[in-house]
């Protein structure tokens, strides 16, 4: 146990030696050092967004659990929002944490979220998202379609004047995301998505689907647009994953695309730091970049 203090914030930390990767021998204290050091960069990405927690209080060997609401006994400085609760039910809203600084950061690797997906609006316009995710995952046991579609995705981001993001999930494959100024609904901005989907499997016929049942799909890669929606997450730059090896989701520059070596599960705990040591996070100028979903949806029909 070791007393952490942030400015006005501190807390006690417990347990810090509870190994949460067996086959790796990570640590909670491990965890929270990791996540303290990656404040700088993770940050300015989670700012404001409602978070859902990926806790694992005794370890990914053990069941783990997802978490929405700040329990009552999260300290008083940890900031919340109110959301109402995806498809109006009455159980009233949820009070999600929002991760504004390094203490909260560090408050939550304590309680062994060691996993964090943030929503695609923020904070107080929940309605409005700013984010636009597309999820690649591989049909089969080959990298290279995920890595082809997600070229042709950066080219046509590029076609619609919108910003192109990647990253490695850290789970199975990677995320093509754009910054988006909060002006469409998520019914407007997942129509748009859907849409881009369709004029790129239109493209590759042979390559891309927009089928979502897999037995429809015969090897192709599918454009997965469902997180284009209220209450939705995707997971955060640089979050640890709760799998074997403690992989990271982590940002990378479109060129890297070119990279054969290139996998979900490149980077991890263990080597993360290096990556970031030689150069700068491909997304650490991504709030400059927020584009204009009607525009691009013009464009897009014009293209069409």
């Amino acid at each position: 146990m070791s007393h952490l203090e942030f400015g006005p914030y501190s807390f006690e930390t417990s347990n810090e030696d509870k190994v949460l990767f067996p086959g790796a021998g990570i640590t909670k204290g491990e965890l929270i050092r990791y996540y303290r050091e990656m404040a700088p960069v993770m940050l300015p990405h989670l700012e404001d967004r409602p978070l859902t927690l990926h806790r694992f209080p005794d370890g990914i060997g053990e069941d783990g659990f997802y978490q929405q609401d700040a329990p009552d006994f999260f300290p008083d400085w940890i900031a919340t929002c109110h959301a109402p609760r995806a498809g109006g039910d009455g159980d009233g809203p949820v009070e999600h944490v929002l991760c504004n600084n390094e203490a909260t950061l560090a408050y939550l690797a304590n309680q062994a979220a060691i996993t964090l997906h943030a929503w695609l609006a923020s904070a107080p316009k929940l309605h409005t998202p700013d984010k636009l995710v597309f999820d690649l995952d591989p049909p089969g046991d080959d990298f290279e379609p995920v890595r082809q579609g997600a070229r042709w995705l950066v080219e046509l981001f590029e076609q619609l004047d919108l910003a192109p993001f990647v990253m490695t999930t850290g789970s199975r494959g990677l995320h093509v995301v754009t910054l988006l100024k909060p002006e469409l609904d998520f019914d407007d901005v997942r129509h748009f998505a859907r849409a881009m989907a369709d004029w790129l499997a239109n493209q590759h016929p042979d390559t891309l689907t927009v089928a979502h049942r897999k037995n429809k799909r015969r090897g192709r890669l599918y454009l997965d647009v469902m997180r284009n929606a209220y209450g939705q997450t995707s997971v955060a730059p640089y979050s640890v994953r709760a799998l074997p090896g403690a992989p990271v989701a982590t940002p990378i520059a479109p060129g890297e695309l070119g990279d054969k070596n290139l996998e979900a599960q490149r980077w991890h705990l263990k080597n993360i730091r290096r990556r970031l040591g030689q150069r700068d996070d491909p997304w650490r100028n991504i709030h400059r970049h927020a584009g204009s979903a009607r525009r691009a949806r013009r464009e897009l029909r014009r293209l069409s």
